[in-house]
């Protein structure tokens, strides 16, 4: 792949990479250090992506890598109530949004990815490194974790 070819391809993926970083990170400045993180080490080591195709999988491991690193940083230095509220996009579903933040990232981000980004459940298992039934599981325990925060315990009448 030439420098032209891996710029263009990082350029139409540029949206992607903040918004799966912004469901990591409260901070802009740490979505923004992340995603700068990653595009860096993404091009020192270019050369070592052995098909082009896992492109965009391979980037976004090292993004997620980026924001974990991140993160165990900041917690030493942060204290929980002086992390500033994530703000929702102009056209978001602040309850949704909300709720979402609410869930561990474990079931946050294959939501994320499955939903928000389009990507498939072996795409989702290729970037988090795990089988595609943990990412099945994962995405159905968001799911109703996400129905309990919209809506509350739901009920179902009993059979008898």
């Amino acid at each position: 792949m030439t420098s032209d070819e891996f710029s263009n391809r990082i350029v139409s993926m540029m949206q992607t990479l903040y918004r799966i970083s912004y469901t990591q990170l409260s901070q802009s400045c740490d979505r923004d250090e992340a995603v700068q993180e990653c595009l860096c080490k993404a091009w020192q080591k270019r050369n070592q992506l052995k098909d082009e195709r896992f492109m965009q999988t391979w980037i976004i491991r090292i993004l997620i890598n980026e924001c974990h690193n991140i993160q165990r940083k900041r917690i030493n230095e942060t204290l929980l109530e002086e992390l500033p509220e994530r703000i929702a996009p102009k056209d978001a579903d602040f309850e949704l949004h909300d709720a979402l933040l609410n869930l561990e990232e474990t079931l946050r981000l294959p939501i994320q990815l499955h939903y928000i980004e389009g990507f498939s459940i072996s795409e989702i298992a290729k970037i988090l490194r795990c089988p595609e039934g943990t990412v099945k599981t994962r995405m159905m325990r968001g799911r109703q974790d996400l129905k309990k925060l919209l809506y509350g315990e739901v009920h179902l009448p009993c059979k008898i």
